[in-house]
């Protein structure tokens, strides 16, 4: 059996003390010694070593598994204090003077038509003098107060929605939100009486899901409605394609840039809904 020198052993080699004796002990064995190694398999005799290559390899993994450990709950304890702060509720866009909103419309409209030249740009930009001064209200713009807020704000309007229609399909209100439950949510509060009074008429909830087109024109063509929710989407498609959804009676439009999604996205964020607003329906075609 051959004896391996000193040099030739691996540095994390353990010795089996049942296998390995000292060099007097080898002096003394006899050739009986020899005999015993002879019936060990190659396997058999190279185990202490794949014995120590293991418990240095499990080492190794209990480290990074230790490691792992320690940065979860890193991030654990950070998404906690992350939580239990109070989060700061970032200025409305909508509380901004109407200098301020018609600059902001305008880098919408911009995007929109990006293919217009400035003095085109200048002929669809909605100007300062129709865009209401909101600055006074030091309340939320969330849809809690919204009733609150009509009412302080924009007294006209609350007064208009009181009455009694005239027409049928003719709003005194287009009130613009990027979805349908946020479109549905609105609906609701418009519905309160201190709004509409005894006399007011409908309020229209008008988007695409659940409800197809020719059911919106049906409905508008025999109902007399004081304010028209909906989605860009479809209330484009009613202006631009239909004959029931009538401007005549239009003195107040509302977009919903306050609110923003699971995404932070705001109304005219996203490109699709923000060409449906400035193309289909502040772009419609104006009643005669």
């Amino acid at each position: 059996m051959s004896r391996q020198g000193g040099d030739d052993l691996d540095d994390d080699f353990v010795p089996d003390d049942l296998v390995a004796l000292s060099e007097d002990e080898d002096a003394g064995q006899s050739a009986e010694g020899d005999d015993v190694g002879a019936f060990l398999s190659a396997g058999e005799e190279d185990e202490p070593r794949a014995a120590g290559a293991q418990g240095t390899a499990m080492s190794v993994s209990e480290k990074k598994r230790k490691r792992r450990a320690k940065e979860k709950e890193r991030r654990a304890k950070k998404r906690r204090l992350a939580e239990t702060l109070d989060p700061v509720e970032a200025p409305s866009i909508a509380a901004q003077p109407p200098m301020l909103l018609a600059d902001y419309l305008t880098s919408m409209q911009a995007k929109t038509f990006s293919k217009m030249s400035s003095i085109e740009l200048a002929d669809v930009q909605i100007p300062e003098s129709s865009i209401a001064d909101t600055t006074q209200w030091t309340g939320s713009r969330n849809l809690d107060q919204l009733v609150e807020f009509i009412t302080k704000m924009v007294p006209t309007l609350r007064t208009r929605l009181s009455q009694r229609p005239k027409s049928n399909g003719s709003p005194t209100l287009i009130f613009l939100a990027g979805a349908a439950l946020r479109v549905a949510d609105v609906t609701r509060l418009l519905k309160d009486k201190r709004l509409r009074g005894e006399k007011g008429g409908e309020i229209a909830k008008l988007f695409a899901r659940h409800f197809k087109l020719e059911e919106h024109v049906a409905y508008l063509r025999r109902t007399k409605i004081a304010a028209a929710v909906g989605t860009p989407g479809r209330i484009g498609k009613l202006l631009c394609e239909t004959d029931v959804f009538s401007t005549s009676a239009l003195t107040h439009i509302i977009l919903d840039v306050s609110y923003q999604d699971a995404k932070k996205r705001r109304l005219l964020d996203i490109p699709e809904t923000r060409d449906e607003v400035f193309r289909t329906v502040l772009g419609a075609p104006k009643d005669s």
